[in-house]
Parts: C-alpha cells; sequence; structure tokens
C-alpha cells in the first residue's frame, strides 16, 4: 500500500521532467522559438510576433538572486545591455517569480529596482504565471536567449562561462550574449550556441 505515494511521486517527477525537457529542446539553437505575449511594465504588449524581423534577446531575472545582483552590481549586465541596443537588438527582460513566493516583485517594485540598476533593457516585464518561462525551458536566473530576426533561437544558456557569484570572475569570463551578438550581427555562426545556464532556480 505505501509504495502509490511513492509511485505517484515518482511518476509526477518523470512527468515534469519530461516536460522541462521537451521546452528547453523548443528553444534550441536553429529551432523556432516559441511564441511569447507580455504586457511590459510600461503597459506595452511585447510578443515575438510583434518583433518579427528584429533582433531579440531574452534574459531571466530575479533581483533577489546572488547571480543576478554579481551581472547587475558591476555594471556586466547594463553593459551586455548597451551592446545589444547599439546594434539595435530588442531586449526584453523577464522575471517569472509566482507572486505567492517571496522573493516576488510587483511591477513598481521591478520599475524601482531596473532604475537603481540603470538597467539598459528595451521592456521588462513579469510572467507571473510562469508560462513564457516555462515555454522556454527557463530554469535559473540570469538565463539568457538570442532570437534572429527569423524567429530561430541563435544562443540559449548561460550569460558567461564562469559559474559564479563572484564579480571577480567577469573579467576573466567569455560573455556568451555579447560574443553571440557579434558574431551573429556579423553573419558568422555563432561559436558557442548553446551553454548550461546557471544562477538561482527560477521561481515559479
Amino acid at each position: 500500500m505505501r509504495t502509490w505515494p511513492l509511485l505517484t511521486h515518482f511518476f509526477m517527477a518523470l512527468s515534469l521532467a519530461g516536460a522541462q525537457q521537451a521546452a528547453r529542446a523548443a528553444a534550441e539553437p536553429g529551432q523556432p522559438a516559441p511564441e511569447f505575449r507580455l504586457t511590459d511594465l510600461a503597459g506595452q504588449e511585447v510578443s515575438l510576433t510583434g518583433l518579427r524581423g528584429k533582433w531579440i534577446v531574452l534574459e531571466w531575472t530575479n533581483p533577489e538572486c546572488p547571480f543576478v545582483q554579481k551581472h547587475y552590481n558591476s555594471g556586466n549586465m547594463q553593459s551586455t545591455q548597451q551592446q545589444a541596443a547599439n546594434t539595435r537588438v530588442v531586449w526584453v527582460q523577464i522575471n517569472s517569480t509566482t507572486p505567492g513566493h517571496s522573493d516576488y516583485r510587483s511591477p513598481e517594485q521591478m520599475k524601482a529596482w531596473n532604475a537603481s540598476m540603470k538597467s539598459q533593457h528595451a521592456h521588462a516585464a513579469l510572467d507571473s504565471d510562469g508560462k513564457v518561462g516555462r515555454a522556454y525551458g527557463a530554469r535559473t536566473t540570469p538565463q539568457m536567449v538570442l532570437i534572429r530576426p527569423d524567429g530561430r533561437v541563435a544562443y540559449h544558456g548561460a550569460i558567461d562561462s564562469i559559474r559564479s557569484a563572484s564579480t571577480a570572475d567577469i573579467p576573466k569570463a567569455i560573455n556568451y550574449v555579447k560574443q553571440s551578438m557579434d558574431e551573429a550581427l556579423a553573419g558568422k555562426p555563432v561559436s558557442v550556441a548553446s551553454s548550461t545556464p546557471y544562477g538561482c532556480t527560477v521561481k515559479y
């Protein structure tokens, strides 16, 4: 009799893992990016369809995460955002934290945090129901996706090559997002199109 709860948990875990794997596969480099539709913190609708024909970066964030703080407090995320803006890449910052979690921030709180960080995004939005995060297989904050003008994924993974929360590692790391933008916008193959993202888990 006691085996039934264990079996139930086992199959639920398998189902969840399968769903995450399928979502991740849907956002693999070279594959069509999943559609997304969000209302940003300024009240504007932002969607993949609406941005068709433009380069796009999606950034998953959580202000309470030490790994996010590493890249924002150092200015590394802002400089990466600025490079995107300078090359007309549309940067969409996404917070998929569920409202019931202690890390959740309201729209006004996210606006205030972005202002204090001098974030250089084009759009910032809450994904409170987690639909967009799950569609892209977002597992960590930060997690990054570069999308081509034709709607296909060019890069998906970590912001850089050193998995740590220390700002001292930033100068030694390869910034995969900057590198992929440089290469892709120059018409070259993206040398590192996929990497394992690192950071805090997304708080769905």
